[in-house]
């Protein structure tokens, strides 16, 4: 269970999870605690800490983690340089060092990062009772509470990690539909629909002042569904297509 404020820190709660660690962590390192303070007023308030595993880590990037003695062996966790990995009912004791290694060797958005720590888990033997869910959530530091940059799950799925990598790509496709630099190709290479890929090639045309090819691309569609007209003028009056109005 995960749960993240921004500017403030991060909470991550395992292993016979109590959901108070999550907001009562989260408002200590508010109120101006350390993670480790807030670790141990939270497991010396809980009868149960001896079955939790959870992580605190702070804005600031300082870490405290705790993995009970009864919690489900193999259990434990590592702590790093602004990140803290922790696992438990695990094939073998070399996960969370795996964990570490690929997290910090890794490059890019963090979120490709934490995926990448995820994948070496499993690569390392993962839970011996398989797979089933996944996710990840990823806050900027100066956002509004409730404004996430990356915040996905995926439960109850046979292959959690490459559905959670599906996801990723997909985000990252509807990111680059925002950017005047947006390309049908480079969609299609992240996996996007093919409807969105369409899409795509028009904002590529309406950006680039080719508007004889937009209305070209469009044109299918506006005889598939006239409504895409409205939708068309109507992000245009928003900004985000250039010459709506001569396309449609």
């Amino acid at each position: 269970m995960l749960w993240a404020r921004p500017g403030i820190g991060v909470v991550a709660t395992q292993s016979y999870a109590e959901r108070s660690y999550g907001p009562l962590g989260l408002d200590l390192l508010e109120a101006g605690k350390t993670p480790e303070q807030a670790l141990a007023a939270l497991t010396t308030a809980d009868p149960e800490a001896f079955v939790r595993q959870v992580a605190i880590l702070a804005a600031d990037g300082t870490a405290a983690a705790h993995t009970g003695d009864g919690c489900i062996p193999d259990a434990g966790h590592q702590i790093g340089e602004d990140y803290s990995v922790q696992a438990n009912i695990m094939r073998n004791t070399d996960v969370w060092p795996r964990m570490a290694e690929a997290f910090e060797a890794a490059e890019g958005p963090l979120a490709r990062r934490l995926l990448a720590a995820l994948d070496a888990a499993e690569e390392a033997g993962g839970d011996w009772r398989g797979m089933q869910a996944g996710g990840i959530l990823v806050v900027s530091e100066d956002a509004k509470p409730w404004q996430t940059v990356i915040d996905l799950r995926v439960d109850d799925h046979p292959e959690p990690l490459n559905e959670l990598r599906r996801l990723l790509d997909l985000n990252e496709g509807y990111e680059l539909m925002d950017e005047p630099s947006v390309t049908a190709d480079a969609a299609r290479e992240l996996g996007m629909d093919e409807l969105d890929v369409r899409f795509t090639g028009i904002l590529e045309a309406a950006h680039a002042g080719d508007v004889e090819r937009g209305k070209e691309l469009l044109a299918p569609l506006l005889e598939e569904e006239p409504r895409w007209a409205i939708y068309i003028r109507v992000l245009g009056a928003r900004g985000y297509i250039p010459h709506a109005d001569e396309l449609v």
